[in-house]
This record gives structure tokens, sequence and C-alpha cells, in this order.
């Protein structure tokens, strides 16, 4: 079951990579646009994105609880690895998952396209820095692999 997990985990990862750069490529460019319109498509692309970004949440807190990576002792925060994953990456995560979850329902309340796409745009290019940063990259030397 872990094993399942972790690379559904791991695979989501760039699904959620994907749809965060689309998101903020175009809510950038709406933004930028002098007559940029909400379209129902998408609306479509950022509720895809943030349904996508709850889904990878979801089952990063189920490895939360039964990964082996994730201990509560008192070399938790002297090891990196173990650092990482019960501290840095989780938190992080949960903020990112935050911010693209509130930038979605701040969009909500404006009448005007600009500050929706702006607001959309600001939020989500945070959450996507946040999740750069803290996915464990093999090139971290954290023992993650690119799948």
């Amino acid at each position: 079951m872990l094993d399942i997990l972790k690379h559904a985990h791991s695979g989501l990862r760039w699904v959620v990579l994907v749809l965060l750069i689309i998101t903020v490529i175009l809510s950038l460019s709406k933004m930028l646009s002098k007559d940029a319109r909400m379209t129902d498509s998408l609306k479509r692309i950022f509720t895809i994105n943030l349904s996508a970004f709850h889904l990878q949440l979801v089952l990063g807190l189920i490895l939360y609880f039964i990964s082996p990576k994730v201990q509560f002792n008192e070399f938790t925060m002297k090891d990196t690895l173990t650092r990482f994953f019960t501290v840095e990456h989780a938190v992080m995560m949960v903020i990112a998952a935050v911010l693209i979850t509130v930038g979605n329902a701040r969009m909500k309340r404006f009448s005007h396209n600009q500050k929706k796409f702006r607001t959309v745009f600001v939020f989500n290019l945070l959450a996507l820095i946040i999740v750069l940063l803290m996915i464990p990259w093999p090139f971290r030397g954290l023992g993650a692999g690119w799948f």
C-alpha cells in the first residue's frame, strides 16, 4: 500500500506542476490583456488545478501518517531527511494548498476580470514557487527519484 501511494503521489506531482504552470501563464496573459474575459473554460482549468492539488494534498497527508520517513522523536530536527519530510515539506505544501484555495475563493468575489486574473496569478505563482522549492528533487539528496 505504501509503495502504491508513494508512486501515485510522486507521479501526480507532474500533473500538479503542469496545471500550476498553465494556471500561472494563463492568468498572467489574461491579466496583461486589455479585453480579457473570464470564460467557462478558464474557470474549469482553475478548478481542475485546485482539485488536482487537493488530491495531491490528501495523498500526501495519508503518506504523512504511514511513511517511515516521517518520525517524531528527539532526532527528527537533527536529521536533514527526517526534518524535511516531517516538517518542511508537509508544512510548506499545506501552505501552497491554502494559497491556491484562497486565490480561487477571492477570485470569485471580484466583478472586474483584471482583478480576478491578478488574484489567481499572484496566489498560484506563490504556490508554484513553494512547490518547486519543496519537492524532494533527486539532486537534493533526499532519497527521492523523478517518479
